[in-house]
């Protein structure tokens, strides 16, 4: 585990203005802070003596408690913690506030770098109010951002920024430019921690050159090493050795040993990780006795366990069990929770080597216990979700104790607990969002707030333009590589207002946190006779899977994710293929369907199968798959017999369920959008063509430039469309419909709350994904009105996320919808996700691009199916796709099995 800086050290220096002004003695410090007759005017004559006397006394114990500050040493700082007391009392007996401020902040402060957090936020708070009393705007930013800084060694994040971006505001107002990288540098922290290593090194990047411009030495070291770890956690190694030597004789040359042995420790892991076993050892024996030097117990907890994996590794067991015991008994003692749970984890994962599974599980449960008490620690939705993806190992590692014990006993119900932890370890933010969309959290909060909302969406929307307009009149890249990074900043602070949001709102705060099913509660409100569900937890050694029915269970253990992943790919890209093979589809399907299907073919029957797929298996379509009940050589496939759901969760079924309770039905059928208008080029313009420039002078196309940057899509009208959407508008009453074409398939119908009125609602248009930011993915629409001027035309994630919508399906006819950004522990995050939050309880999408005329053949089955057959949604779409299959020309997988159902059955 790598210790990263969290600046304290610099900080507290600008507490007293001392080091930054280069300033020693105390009645300068105390002029620069106070009004130049430093006695307070309240001092009558008859005191004034014995009031100097006092001054002099509190000059004396703070210019004593500075020197022993200076020495460094755990003595010389408990020393300075009696002295720094005494002058804060003095001062107090004068009414010297500020001077009062500054000693009791360094209080706090050496309390910090002593391993003792809890008496620091004491002081610190302390200190925080005086300097309120005092109107100190810059004395306040100091204090906010070491508690800051406090709570994020404490691993209470979510409080950590709560601090660090009240601090900023106050930082920015009095220009401290110096202070503002400080908080800056700490925010990036936080979201390397929580795995946003690109919006850390973003961060980062905008520190470098503040430091720089202001001359902060130290603090550009602070940021070259912070910037080495961020490529430490990415692989390059190399990258970040070099950052970490730049860093390293700068905090030589200031005799920073705190930041020293921090850097030493950090270049130790790089040894660790390449196995260097001795020079890793060597590195983090140096910084260690540099930590117990200057009595930084944080610092040596966090190499102890470091020097306890290299043991581990080296297979030293009873070495590294005996450092691990030290760090948590040090973790515990300074309050860290974040380490403690680290160091739980390896001592779980060496206890498993040792074949000892119950103190395994002992400590592996005590982590998760800690990792979920931060977990919901976090308001903002998108961190929680980052953060919990940083965790996954520690439910892995779980699943792996749990089926284990299960081989050695299997009638104690161990592999039921492990279903449950891997249920735990999945779609937990959708369970939330589920149910948190549907509680109208807006109402009752200030509207201030809600037009701060509004007004970051304007922005973002207006320097999306701007920047396109640099792309069209030939910007330099410079010029539109800035405008991005606004854009990236502004959907930033857009998430921080929708934290603000949830935080102060009445309806969010009554909300109570929805639990993952356990056994018996999937079985009795998720599963019916017919169905069987079929969870996959992909792991690197092995991976399991667990079948369950209504009344009984069963588990078992499949392949490496390594091994799935490369079949996963082979059989896509065998699928995909523009010549198509039918016994090369077979040979790449058989292998899959032996290591997924097989072990459970006997319970397979004519069920229908729900399936919790995890990593690659998100990508796969299991209809495609070949029975294992039948003869490979007849490639008979999965969808003959069997309807299939693909589902995050098995909880997401049954919070969908209880809050489709609460909705009121919708009165009509069907609202539909389709063939809508992309191109100036369009044979639809009927009058004389507008005089624009093709598509560059489109903004709205501009636009979807950077969200499909990493995709193969390009905007043609995609005319099967409308025959798609006109054959199945003949299935409905007219009084039951809402239908956009053409230049009315635009955003303003998309977004309008008359959708709310309707049952069903079907997308026929492009869909765009981009796995990288998931919030620039969304549904093309007419990007023009009739008179060839640009209109908004893209639908993105966070206006779907703003629909109110009362549907009971979502179709989206169009390519790769059902894909997104994978983020561990929550699955495929996009557009599928997006209207499960607006309301509707499933969705239909596809996996891959689909023709424009095999959709259309298939929706107009599917709806036939379903409106005229009665039949669910679920068994409409099997049914198509079966007939699609026997049909000349649309027989390949291509055309059908890329269309999947996500969400409720019933």
């Amino acid at each position: 585990m790598k210790f990263q800086f969290h600046n304290s050290n610099l900080l507290f220096r600008l507490t007293t203005l001392l080091a930054i002004s280069g300033i020693s003695n105390i009645s300068n410090i105390l002029f620069l802070s106070t009004p130049v007759n430093s006695i307070p005017q309240n001092i009558t004559n008859t005191n004034l003596t014995q009031n100097s006397e006092i001054l002099q006394n509190a000059e004396t114990a703070y210019t004593e408690a500075e020197k022993l500050f200076q020495v460094g040493t755990a003595e010389s700082l408990t020393q300075a913690i009696t002295k720094f007391s005494q002058a804060s009392q003095l001062y107090q007996q004068i009414g010297e506030v500020r001077s009062q401020a500054a000693a009791t902040g360094y209080i706090g402060y050496i309390y910090s770098l002593l391993g003792e957090p809890l008496k620091a936020i004491k002081f610190h708070q302390q200190t925080l109010q005086l300097r309120i009393t005092a109107k100190d705007k810059k004395g306040q930013a100091i204090t906010l951002n070491h508690l800051g800084s406090i709570y994020d060694q404490l691993g209470e994040k979510q409080k950590a920024l709560d601090f660090y971006y009240q601090t900023l505001p106050l930082r920015r107002e009095i220009e401290d430019k110096k202070g503002e990288a400080i908080t800056l540098n700490n925010i990036g922290l936080i979201y390397d921690f929580l795995g946003e290593k690109q919006r850390a090194l973003s961060i980062y990047n905008e520190v470098l050159p503040i430091r720089k411009a202001v001359a902060d030495t130290r603090g550009e070291a602070i940021t070259l090493n912070n910037i080495g770890n961020i490529y430490d956690d990415l692989g390059d190694k190399e990258k970040a050795l070099e950052l970490y030597n730049q860093a390293l004789p700068i905090y030589r040359s200031l005799g920073d040993k705190n930041r020293e042995a921090t850097t030493i420790n950090n270049i130790g892991s790089i040894y660790n990780f390449q196995q260097d076993h001795e020079k890793a050892l060597t590195y983090y024996n140096e910084a260690l006795s540099l930590r117990k030097l200057v009595g930084d117990k944080l610092g040596e907890a966090n190499t102890i366990n470091n020097i306890a994996t290299v043991y581990d590794s080296k297979r030293e067991t009873n070495k590294a069990l005996k450092l691990y015991n030290q760090a948590v008994s040090l973790y515990k003692q300074i309050g860290d929770k974040s380490g403690e749970a680290i160091t739980l984890q390896n001592i779980a994962a060496l206890q498993k080597k040792q074949g000892n599974l119950n103190d395994a599980l002992i400590k592996i449960q005590s982590a998760i216990k800690i990792i979920e008490d931060i977990r919901i620690n976090f308001n903002n939705q998108n961190l929680r979700t980052s953060y919990f993806s940083t965790v996954q190992s520690y439910y892995k590692l779980y699943i792996n104790i749990l089926m284990e014990l299960h081989k050695q006993q299997p009638s104690k119900g161990y592999d039921a607990l492990a279903l449950h932890a891997n249920e735990s370890s999945r779609a937990r933010s959708l369970l939330e969002l589920i149910q948190e969309a549907n509680a109208d959290i807006r109402k009752g909060v200030d509207p201030k707030l809600l037009a701060a909302e509004m007004k970051i969406q304007k922005q973002i929307e207006d320097n999306e333009k701007a920047r396109i307009k640099l792309i069209n009149n030939q910007g330099t890249p410079e010029q539109i590589q800035a405008l991005a990074t606004k854009t990236n900043q502004l959907l930033n602070q857009y998430q921080d207002i929708k934290t603000q949001i949830r935080i102060n709102s009445p309806r969010y705060a009554a909300l109570t946190q929805p639990q993952p099913l356990q056994l018996k509660a999937i079985q009795e409100q998720v599963l019916d006779n017919d169905t069987l569900l079929l969870v996959y937890s992909l792991d690197q050694d092995k991976s399991y899977l667990w079948a369950v029915s209504k009344t009984e269970m069963t588990s078992y253990e499949i392949a490496s994710q390594s091994e799935i992943e490369t079949l996963v790919k082979r059989f896509r890209n065998q699928i995909i293929r523009p010549q198509y093979n039918r016994k090369l589809t077979a040979i790449a399907a058989e292998p899959l369907s032996k290591i997924l299907l097989a072990p459970v073919a006997n319970k397979l029957g004519n069920k229908r199968l729900v399936i919790v797929a995890d990593g690659a298996l998100q990508y796969l379509p299991f209809a495609a798959l070949i029975s294992p009940n039948s003869d490979p050589e007849k490639h008979r496939f999965l969808i003959i017999n069997h309807e299939i759901i693909t589902l995050p969760s098995a909880s997401t079924v049954a919070i969908i369920r209880n809050e489709q309770k609460r909705k009121k039905p919708p009165s009509k059928k069907l609202a539909l959008l389709a063939d809508p208008v992309f191109s100036i080029d369009d044979e639809r313009f009927t009058t004389q063509k507008p005089s624009l420039k093709p598509a560059t002078n489109n903004l709205e196309s501009l636009a979807l430039k950077r969200a499909i940057q990493d995709t193969d899509i390009n905007f043609q009208r995609l005319p099967f469309t409308r025959k798609e959407a006109e054959k199945i508008l003949k299935l409905v009453p007219e009084k039951q419909t809402l239908q956009a074409f053409d230049f009315d398939a635009d955003y303003n119908f998309a977004t309008s709350s008359e959708l709310n009125q309707y049952r069903i609602i079907h997308f026929a248009t492009h869909g765009i994904v981009n796995s990288q930011q998931p919030q620039l993915s969304g549904l093309v629409l007419s990007l023009f009105d009739q008179k060839g001027k640009t209109k908004k035309g893209f639908l993105r994630l966070h206006d779907i996320f703003n629909l109110n919508l009362s549907a009971d399906l979502v179709v989206l006819s169009a390519c790769q919808t059902g894909l997104g950004k994978e983020v561990a522990g929550e699955g495929l995050i996009g557009l599928t996700r997006g209207f499960m939050y607006a309301g509707s309880p499933r969705v239909i999408m596809s996996l891959w691009n689909v023709s424009d005329q095999g959709t259309s053949v298939l929706m107009g089955k599917f709806y036939e199916k379903m409106l005229q057959g009665g039949l669910k949604p679920a068994a409409a779409l099997r049914e198509a796709q079966i007939e699609m299959l026997n049909e000349r020309g649309f027989s390949k997988p291509d055309y059908w099995a890329s269309f999947t159902l996500q969400g409720e059955w019933r």
